[in-house]
């Protein structure tokens, strides 16, 4: 009877065993799984090679390279020296240099103050009056043209004798203008031309900023009565913040940065009358071959940009508008 009682038993406890829920077990991952997806690694590092090694060979490795020069005395013939903070020394007490920093920061301030407002206007019209593609291809056609050919090209227009310009200004007034050869007309000249040169690329960024603005938003200030140059200034200029501060950054950076347009029409005369900042880095450093100290204004103009990037980012707010 106990073997019996005990034999009866197995099949009941083995079905209640069978009968509890238990918890799933989790498949385990095949070695090909693993294997596919370092082979995706591979193929995701091999993409990526081109790119990080551009970056390393075109902008790291110049950087750190700029970095360490602007501590040394650096003559290209002989091997850098280490000399500490006395470029920087040197820097604080160059009056040269610091003349070059007002004559650049005279022409960013043109560049930046003519060259919003005529892309503004031009933004502006373009969106309520011209519906063509054609028209606003156009205009981006000034910023496809290189540097040095705009510069030659007004170089020509601008000739006091036979530019086209002062022929009709010497017919008009008598006498031509020295717009390049003048020290109170060249910054503002060189300024007009880069406006030229920009205002194209610029009036198509605001243009796509204005096309993002709802027409609802303009029927409901028709009907509260508001005039044109009311919700222009009321609705259109804070709706467009964030694209205005873009532009007015990448502005200053490029005027800043301005070299070949001054190097070819007025090459920083008369006088250092537009000797801008960028020019006097190059002659210091082809031409009186100091790349040491020209690596040190190059340093100090690279931390100036990121200040007034970042003070201007921080001041205008530029990841949000008025309507968040």
């Amino acid at each position: 009877m106990v073997v019996t009682t005990h034999n009866n038993s197995l099949p009941v406890r083995g079905a209640a065993a069978a009968s509890r829920p238990g918890k799933p077990r989790k498949p385990r991952a095949g070695n090909g799984g693993g294997a596919a997806h370092r082979h995706d690694a591979k193929i995701a590092w091999l993409l990526v090679l081109p790119a990080i090694v551009g970056f390393g060979v075109f902008f790291a490795y110049p950087t750190l390279r700029g970095v360490y020069l602007s501590f040394t005395e650096f003559h290209v013939l002989s091997a850098p020296k280490w000399i500490g903070l006395s470029n920087f020394t040197e820097l604080i007490s160059d009056g040269v240099f610091w003349q070059s920093l007002l004559v650049t920061i005279y022409f960013v301030v043109l560049s930046v103050v003519l060259g919003m407002a005529i892309s503004l206007l031009t933004a502006v019209i373009l969106h309520r009056l011209a519906a063509s593609t054609g028209v606003r291809g156009l205009m981006i056609l000034p910023f496809l043209v290189s540097g040095v050919v705009t510069a030659l090209t007004w170089s020509l227009m601008l000739d006091p004798s036979l530019g086209i310009i002062n022929v009709l200004i010497t017919k008009i007034f008598g006498h031509p203008v020295l717009f390049l050869g003048s020290g109170g007309w060249a910054i503002p000249t060189l300024a007009a031309i880069n406006v030229w040169k920009s205002m194209g690329y610029n009036a198509v960024l605001i243009f796509a900023g204005l096309q993002t603005i709802p027409a609802t938003i303009y029927e409901a200030g028709r009907i509260d009565g508001a005039s044109e140059p009311q919700m222009f200034r009321r609705l259109t200029i804070p709706l467009l913040r964030p694209i205005l501060v873009m532009v007015v950054i990448l502005t200053v950076i490029s005027s800043f940065q301005i070299f070949d347009i001054v190097a070819v029409t007025t090459q920083g005369g008369p006088a250092n009358a537009s000797n801008v900042l960028q020019m006097y880095i190059y002659a210091k450093a082809f031409r009186q071959f100091d790349f040491g100290y020209a690596a040190t204004m190059s340093l100090a103009l690279f931390v100036l940009l990121i200040a007034i990037t970042f003070t201007q980012l921080r001041m205008a707010r530029a990841g949000e508008s008025d309507t968040n």
